[in-house]
């Protein structure tokens, strides 16, 4: 089967919409097809150093278009870039051949719709794979105006593809809810969460000893922040508690909040530390997939926040592979969500703690109170986490892809089969009769 791939960012890209991709895309060449991906040139980080255009990686075809790299702060800048991105991704797929399978993924936003134009103009089956909804999340983070023109006009566009589509993969229920809300059937819906990433991530004593060496981490009980700091992750809350536990002291262990990665919201998270003068709070850029296991092994507490409008907007990808390496992690958002869906009934026992956001004492206090027990590993954590391996969720995504696809090759035989009426009576093209 020959498969087409559209997303934004691909190996070896770090983030978390490249590694699923990259996942999917080496998995489909092992399982037999033949797989191109378009995508951009310009990596996910500011700064990042410009792709090939053409290269072979593991068995897949990567085409990449050049774009306008621009910020990520001001909203036409974010704007500028995107329209430039899909215009020439439009411009490529105009000299692209028909594909049975096109995967479309929503970075940028409304990719799907190139993908559901390149298929009726060229045949094949849609395949949407909704790693986040827009243009309800420009609505939830005040960059549209909720019934504005903008925002009806990007919602027919979302309409539009997701009526062509043949299968849309959604990544928790609370999506689901939403997508069906907007008219789709839901039979055409398929729930399943991205995976950890097992090749990459397994609790790593040496890399964490090395990471936390490297950083100046020794002998300090962390709190890590890993990944995308962005509006629909607002980590105010988090940062006021290092503030309280910075003035109130720690009366033990030292305590550092350690903030990874990259995004919109990395410039406040920068500026509230200089402002209010926490010499407890360090920020490292992105680490390499390679290396992410020892950087999250680094941690003795994660923290994944989600904001409240955005619960089936976005989805926290982190908590996957912090189960798999096993730290208790500290949850700041809404109760309804799909991290508080997966907890155990009963209660995590003592490795999953969940606060609201606006709770900065609380927060501050369970930190000190984790500092206190020291580092803790949870068997159960992992445990959980195998429900999210790669090994299980990719073997599902990929037979859900070829039954989509065949499924549409038999709906094409039929029609070619069924004879072609002539128009005759009043309708006739000779006219009625007489």
């Amino acid at each position: 089967m020959r498969i087409l791939i559209l997303n934004e960012y691909f190996y070896p890209d770090v983030a978390s919409t490249a590694q699923h991709c990259s996942d999917l895309a080496r998995a489909l060449v092992r399982e037999g097809h033949e797989v191109t991906v378009l995508t951009g040139r310009h990596s996910y980080e500011a700064g990042g150093r410009l792709l090939p255009r053409r290269e072979t990686w593991e068995g897949v075809r990567i085409l990449r278009v050049s774009s306008l790299k621009m910020g990520k702060t001001a909203r036409w800048e974010r704007g500028a870039h995107f329209a430039s991105f899909l215009a020439a991704c439009s411009w490529r797929l105009l000299w692209l051949r028909s594909y049975d399978s096109v995967i479309a993924m929503t970075t940028p936003p409304l990719f799907s719709l190139l993908g559901a134009l390149f298929t009726r103009i060229k045949g094949g089956r849609l395949f949407v794979w909704m790693m986040d909804l827009n243009p309800d999340e420009a609505v939830a983070a005040g960059w549209l105006k909720a019934g504005g023109l903008p925002h009806r006009f990007m919602e027919s566009l979302l309409r539009y593809s997701l009526k062509h589509s043949g299968k849309i993969v959604v990544l928790d229920q609370f999506m689901e809810e939403r997508i069906v809300a907007k008219g789709v059937e839901a039979g055409t819906v398929m729930v399943l969460p991205p995976w950890s990433h097992d090749g990459e991530v397994k609790y790593d004593p040496q890399g964490r000893n090395e990471f936390r060496q490297r950083n100046g981490l020794e002998g300090k009980f962390v709190v890590m922040y890993s990944g995308n700091h962005s509006p629909c992750h607002p980590l105010d809350t988090l940062l006021e508690a290092a503030d309280r536990i910075h003035r109130g002291g720690t009366g033990g262990t030292p305590i550092v909040f350690c903030f990874v990665g990259g995004g919109s919201e990395t410039s406040k998270v920068k500026e509230f530390v200089r402002a209010y003068n926490l010499p407890n709070v360090v920020c490292l850029p992105y680490q390499p997939v390679e290396k992410l296991a020892a950087s999250l092994s680094a941690a003795d507490l994660h923290v994944v926040v989600m904001g409240d409008p955005f619960v089936g907007i976005v989805h926290p990808c982190k908590i996957y592979n912090i189960l798999r390496i096993g730290v208790p992690f500290l949850y700041i958002g809404p109760s309804q969500s799909h991290i508080t869906d997966i907890l155990p009934p009963g209660g995590s026992g003592g490795w999953a703690h969940v606060f609201p956001h606006g709770s900065a004492e609380s927060v501050a206090a369970c930190i000190q109170q984790c500092a206190q027990a020291g580092r803790r590993q949870f068997e159960e954590e992992m445990l959980l986490a195998q429900k999210f391996s790669s090994d299980r969720l990719v073997p599902r995504m990929i037979a859900s892809l070829e039954m989509t696809a065949e499924s549409g090759q038999r709906k094409t035989k039929r029609s070619a089969c069924v004879p072609e009426l002539q128009p005759s009576g009043r309708g006739s093209s000779e006219g009625p009769s007489r």
